[in-house]
């Protein structure tokens, strides 16, 4: 199968040595949307008229305040926050909680609640994460389909965290046909199964290797279990 633009990534990532070739995946792009964030693009108006309108999630803001570049992170609060401040003294003026009875209290949120709510659910860097991240899972469940060379690649790979195991196993019952879905769900079951044990063996081991009566035993595999483990429970790759 020729690749394409969205086939490489997904081939690459199969290809690495990881416990979970989405979270692989999802690490890539979302380094790849904060370098974007942080660079002069948030000088942009357009960009910034986003950013002031979505916020940024709790993991993301964190992110990028690692980042050098402290002086972008200011200025993106700064007028992010002087939105936030607009708009809710706006609907604070509006919505007088006095002037609502108690039924219709019980019955809607408030204006202010329902507007603080949305901006907790949005984020500028989500926002461009997810809708590559979805296409490359599409193109899972197509490669499967049609490349048997990426077949043998997934039933051969360390297996996937819980997390997109899952992922893997509800948006596959739509994107396969059934024969298809059947042989996918029995191969990343297996595989998931495979690399989840061995990686909790090896965190096992890394417990035990810390009692004194273990002190002189080998190591085996366990002295990166925790960030392995850490991956396969958590999907999310610790260096």
């Amino acid at each position: 199968m020729a690749e394409q633009l969205y086939t490489i990534p997904v081939n690459d990532a199969f290809s690495e040595d990881s416990e979970c070739p989405l979270c692989l995946i999802a690490k890539q792009l979302e380094q790849d949307a904060i370098e974007f964030t942080m660079g002069p693009s948030y000088m942009e108006d357009d960009n910034r008229e986003q950013t002031d309108e979505l916020g940024f999630c709790p993991r993301h803001i964190a992110m990028m305040y690692q980042d050098k570049n402290k002086l972008g992170v200011a200025l993106m609060l700064n007028t992010h926050m002087n939105k936030t401040i607009r708009d809710i003294e706006k609907l604070a003026e509006k919505d007088k909680p006095e002037s609502r009875g108690l039924l219709s209290r019980k019955k809607e949120k408030s204006p202010v609640v329902r507007y603080i709510n949305k901006l907790e659910e949005t984020c500028f860097v989500c926002q461009r994460i997810n809708p590559v991240y979805d296409r490359y899972v599409h193109t899972i469940f197509h490669m499967w389909a049609k490349d048997p060379e990426f077949k043998d690649k997934v039933k051969n790979c360390k297996g996937f965290c819980t997390y997109h195991y899952g992922q893997l196993y509800d948006r596959g019952a739509d994107q396969l046909k059934q024969d298809n879905y059947t042989d996918f769900v029995q191969t990343i079951t297996e595989v998931y199964l495979k690399g989840i044990k061995r990686v909790n063996e090896d965190v096992s081991w890394f417990i035990d290797k810390h009692d004194y009566r273990n002190k002189e035993a080998d190591w085996k595999n366990s002295k990166d279990a925790v960030q392995r483990g850490i991956t396969k429970a958590c999907h999310t790759i610790v260096e």
